[in-house]
């Protein structure tokens, strides 16, 4: 185990020691006719973007369960929707997965009625970010690195470090990248910046990106503040940022595979790269609502989604990783080497998104909770 996922089963431990499993579902009956899903974009395709990527409209046909799908931008949107209700079904990240779970706001998976369950990459079958106290409260869908972004105009050399976006410096086409970068509009790229003082100021002591203790977490909001000055936009819609790559002159940013598959598929000067110091990167989970009204379809959702030929389909769309296998051989959208190209080897090398808590492993005195980088975040945007 690595000491990631061993710092993640830490806090699972600590967040959900007073969870009580809710009763599991113990058969499968007709579908309900309609199954509602808040998904990241991209998540879930039926042809509309790309005739080719579509594993929506077969599912309907089988099983007479409509598909009707809610995006998000942040892992906050997600558990602010999922609040709301009405949801059956969530593709939720490891910072959001655990506040769900504490929150009573998904229950527990019985993943004996997923016949598919056995073909998960064993290391997300019992991942900490959707099981507590041995439960499950989810089916792994995708999993990724958070990269960074770069025109090859400006970089003919793929940048080796994450410093073209945290300090201000003039770039290899003889310009300032002051206004040219962009952050992601999210509390949790805290990370991001405790990522790299990680690498860069060893003195700081920082062990894990979401552990960090009063000094290691002013010096992270320290750099954010002043990135704020370099920063053209702060994004979370995939689509603003690729029209911003497109026709506004940002060269360089944290995103995710998805917008660098579709501005290289426009023809654009754009490549991505995971710097040697390593990035963050999401494991998502699709997770059942508490009170999800479509359960039926929500289970017989869960089963098409480890479909090697939907999870291939969705690493060729995305530029994720399969949570299954199986997938990474014989899809002709992905191709063979599709699951090495987009990382698969890269799992213990990624810093994978999780909810900052007060008690952490590798903080004596205590961790900065997720409740002040919420509010320090939204400050920093705010120019304070």
């Amino acid at each position: 185990m690595t000491k990631a996922l061993i710092a993640s089963t830490a806090v699972a431990a600590l967040l959900f020691a007073q969870v009580p499993a809710r009763a599991e579902i113990t058969a499968v009956g007709p579908g309900e006719g309609a199954v509602d899903i808040v998904a990241w974009p991209g998540y879930i395709e039926r042809g509309e973007t790309d005739k080719g990527f579509d594993w929506v409209t077969e599912f309907e046909g089988k099983t007479g369960c409509k598909v009707r799908v809610k995006t998000a931008g942040t892992s906050d949107e997600m558990v602010a929707l999922m609040n709301e209700g009405g949801f059956d079904l969530v593709t939720a990240s490891g910072d959001a997965s655990l506040r769900l779970i504490a929150g009573k706001r998904v229950q527990p998976v019985n993943v004996s009625l997923i016949p598919s369950w056995g073909t998960v990459d064993e290391r997300l079958q019992n991942a900490p970010w959707h099981t507590a106290a041995g439960v499950h409260y989810g089916v792994p869908y995708q999993w990724g690195a958070n990269v960074l972004m770069y025109n090859t105009d400006v970089f003919k050399t793929a940048p080796d470090s994450w410093s073209v976006v945290f300090e201000e410096q003039t770039l290899p086409d003889g310009k300032s990248n002051k206004g040219r970068i962009q952050a992601f509009d999210g509390p949790i790229y805290i990370a991001d910046a405790a990522l790299y003082l990680m690498n860069t100021k060893p003195e700081l002591g920082i062990k894990d990106p979401y552990e960090l203790n009063e000094d290691q977490y002013k010096a992270a909001l320290e750099l954010l503040r002043t990135q704020r000055g370099l920063v053209s936009r702060y994004w979370h819609d995939v689509m603003i940022q690729v029209d911003d790559f497109t026709n506004e002159g940002v060269v360089a940013s944290s995103s995710w595979p998805f917008q660098v598959n579709l501005l290289k598929s426009q023809g654009k000067p754009i490549a991505s790269v995971v710097p040697a110091s390593g990035a963050t990167g999401w494991a998502d989970t699709t997770m059942m609502a508490a009170d999800a009204p479509h359960p039926n379809c929500a289970y017989l959702w869960m089963e098409h989604s480890l479909s090697p030929k939907v999870q291939g389909d969705l690493a060729a769309w995305f530029g994720s990783v399969p949570a299954v296998p199986a997938a990474c051989k014989g899809n002709a959208l992905l191709g063979d080497e599709g699951c090495t190209t987009n990382g698969f080897d890269n799992f213990d090398k990624i810093h994978f998104w999780r909810t900052p808590v007060a008690k952490c492993e590798t903080q004596s005195a205590g961790c900065v909770p997720y409740y002040r980088w919420v509010t320090d975040y939204i400050a920093i945007l705010g120019g304070r």
